[in-house]
């Protein structure tokens, strides 16, 4: 097995491609070792010292560090991790647990809003190794969660101002605003 790495606009994440896919359906974020239970892969990468976070995309993982660390000592141990876990045949997400970002019932408005940030913004945030997840949309304002190597990175605000608000006003006029959420 080889998996690839790539840096990502975050200098404190890091992007792990092990050439299978991971999620088959939906992402899982985990923001901290406790809310690892239901992932096997996330609990293994939490035991890692100095990983604080891990995000789980579709064909990649994203690791993030603490500030205190170093990927040159990090990297071999998360790939170590990674390729053991894939070749062990566990799941990445305990059965179950594994789940898509639902769409519900919604207006043609947020119909309209979810399908540009699903087809246009989640794809390119993904080659970063995060994710962009639909929270509201009200009194003209969206609300969306960044997650992954976005979640804190230094270029997110610029994305989120200047590429994704720009598309979704241009696409949708009732769009004034997209804000970040925790």
């Amino acid at each position: 097995m080889f998996i690839q790495t790539e840096s990502t606009p975050n200098p404190a994440t890091m992007k792990f491609l092990p050439g299978s896919t991971v999620m088959s359906v939906g992402t899982a974020n985990f923001a901290a070792s406790d809310e690892a239970e239901s992932s096997p892969l996330a609990k293994v990468l939490f035991g890692t010292e100095g990983v604080i976070g891990v995000f789980l995309g579709s064909d990649f993982i994203t690791v993030t560090k603490s500030e205190h660390c170093n990927w040159e000592v990090m990297k071999p141990l998360i790939l170590g991790a990674i390729m053991e876990h894939f070749q062990s045949g566990r799941p990445v997400i305990e059965a179950g647990d594994e789940s898509a970002h639902s769409n519900g019932d919604e207006d043609e408005v947020v119909g309209q809003i979810r399908e540009l940030i699903d087809t246009r913004v989640r794809p390119a945030v993904a080659q970063d190794g995060g994710d962009i997840i639909f929270k509201g949309f009200e009194n003209g304002i969206v609300y969306l969660h960044m997650q992954g190597a976005c979640a804190g990175c230094p270029s997110s605000t610029a994305t989120l101002k200047h590429g994704v608000e720009n598309m979704l006003r241009h696409y949708v006029p009732e769009v004034q605003e997209v804000q970040a959420i925790e």
